[in-house]
């Protein structure tokens, strides 16, 4: 298993979603509730978009926890071993996902 490729793969995955984070910092912000400045609807839009960059914030860091536990594992030498049975995860489903921590045999189960 060409585990550089792999690694590389998932250090580069890190940094867009490290540069995702930087982008859409502040859409998460809390949303103003003074109707004197913003309206109604508007303010309701802009709840509805901040609780969506809250949710994708979240999605993020748990794609990058998947990352690094992904990477630690490269470092242990333990990657690629399904963490359920024990077997070797096939190749072409690390290249689809390469935190993937199950074979395709214990993902169905």
């Amino acid at each position: 298993m060409h585990l550089e490729k792999f690694k590389n793969a998932l250090l580069a995955r890190r940094s867009e979603i490290e540069q995702l984070n930087s982008d859409s910092k502040g859409a998460a912000d809390t949303v103003a509730l003074d109707q004197s400045t913003v309206g109604r609807l508007s303010r309701m839009d802009a709840m509805q978009a901040q609780q969506m960059a809250q949710e994708t914030a979240r999605r993020r860091k748990q794609q990058l926890q998947q990352i690094e536990s992904a990477l630690g594992r490269i470092e242990a030498d333990d990657y690629g071993d399904c963490y359920k049975c024990g077997e070797p995860i096939e190749e072409a489903r690390l290249k689809f996902d390469p935190a993937g921590t199950r074979c395709i045999n214990c993902v169905e189960d």
